[in-house]
């Protein structure tokens, strides 16, 4: 029997919010997150990614919206919210495509719809900049000092910066290589006005990955969804601004899932 997604749940309440990371993340990106929810009394749970931490398996966007559908099933919630953070947004919003009743609630964080062409010019340069570290033989821990502290706003805290980049060098390089070209290939911007469920766009100030103007647009084609965009915040809003981001995730669980 093949053991199923590794993920860690805290705390009790009318929803279950299942934490979703990002490509160069893991469930210990949520540290904080992850109490800051069970104390405002919701149940939070964070998962790792097939390829990623305790998790099994090869990260094609298949095998990651099995990951999460297996979770959801594990944790047996009678109500779930999706958060997904960058890859995680899009992996949720691929779940959603699929199955529009496996979630009631979604918060995309500082992610996209879509990668757009995949032979233009500005994904060329994304997965260029991204794999070039790796093809020099630096790894993942020398990709993670070069690019996290470009990816984080200039008032990010040192030690959110320090944690990213740590985060980021556990990960595992054939997994990076292989989410990376299945986000690359990514687009579900179609799908977004048949998302039936209450949504939370939450974007950073300073984010160049997904940038504020972007994730506003996604968040117009989705009915009723909400758009907050968090000052002083890069691409981690989570480490990086995380009273903000969590006061923003919590405010928009009281009103849709009190």
């Amino acid at each position: 029997m093949t053991a199923g997604p590794a993920f860690t749940a805290l705390g009790q309440g009318p929803a279950t919010v299942l934490l979703l990371h990002g490509i160069g993340g893991g469930q210990a990106i949520w540290r904080d997150t992850m109490p800051a929810l069970a104390a405002a009394g919701y149940r939070a749970a964070a998962m790792d990614f097939p390829g990623y931490g305790a998790s099994a398996g090869t990260p094609t966007l298949d095998a990651m919206v099995e990951a999460v559908r297996a979770t959801i099933a594990a944790l047996n919630a009678e109500r779930t919210v999706l958060l997904g953070h960058s890859m995680g947004g899009m992996v949720a919003q691929e779940l959603l495509a699929r199955s529009p009743d496996a979630a009631q609630g979604l918060v995309l964080a500082c992610t996209s719809a879509a990668f757009g062409r995949a032979d233009g010019d500005w994904q060329a340069r994304f997965v260029a900049e991204r794999l070039a570290p790796l093809d020099a033989g630096l790894g993942l821990p020398g990709m993670a000092r070069r690019l996290v502290p470009a990816m984080v706003s200039p008032a990010a805290p040192p030690e959110a910066r320090d944690f990213a980049i740590e985060v980021m060098s556990r990960v595992p390089e054939a997994s990076y290589r292989t989410a990376l070209h299945a986000i690359v290939a990514f687009d579900r911007r179609e799908a977004l006005p048949h998302i039936a469920v209450p949504t939370l766009c939450l974007a950073g100030e300073h984010d160049r990955t997904a940038p504020p103007e972007v994730m506003q647009r996604l968040a117009q084609r989705i009915p009723a969804a909400e758009f907050r965009c968090l000052e002083n915040a890069g691409h981690i809003a989570n480490l990086e601004q995380p009273a903000a981001f969590h006061a923003a995730v919590v405010s928009f669980l009281q009103r849709h899932f009190g």
